[in-house]
């Protein structure tokens, strides 16, 4: 199953019910060399869903000094695209390793 890291509003559990349909299970995690920047929220669908006008974005730094803490969710292929929709068009799915050795998915600025 793939993993996908959150460090957001896909951490609520009301936006994973909404999104997802159930609960995600995941463990902490760290990603290095990124640094999060804000970003505001126009989409009305994504701001009913998180109540959150600015929402963090992952920006590549490439300092290894520079952490992200989150989340890694274990997901399905088809939840991997419902976050897809929920992640608005500023968003970019890449694949990242993380402290853990483990591999994911990240929503990066495009």
């Amino acid at each position: 199953m793939p993993n996908l890291f959150s460090y957001g509003t896909l951490q609520k559990e009301q936006v994973q019910i909404e999104t997802f349909g159930r609960i995600l299970h995941g463990q902490k995690d760290v990603l290095t060399g990124y640094r999060l920047e804000m970003l505001e929220i126009t989409d009305p669908e994504v701001l009913r869903k998180s109540n959150q006008k600015y929402h963090p974005i992952l920006v590549f730094s490439g300092n290894p000094e520079d952490q992200v803490e989150g989340i890694l969710f274990e997901v399905t292929d088809e939840e991997i695209l419902q976050a897809d929709e929920y992640e608005v068009d500023d968003y970019k799915r890449i694949e990242a390793v993380f402290r853990s050795g483990k591999s994911g998915f990240i929503y990066v600025g495009k």
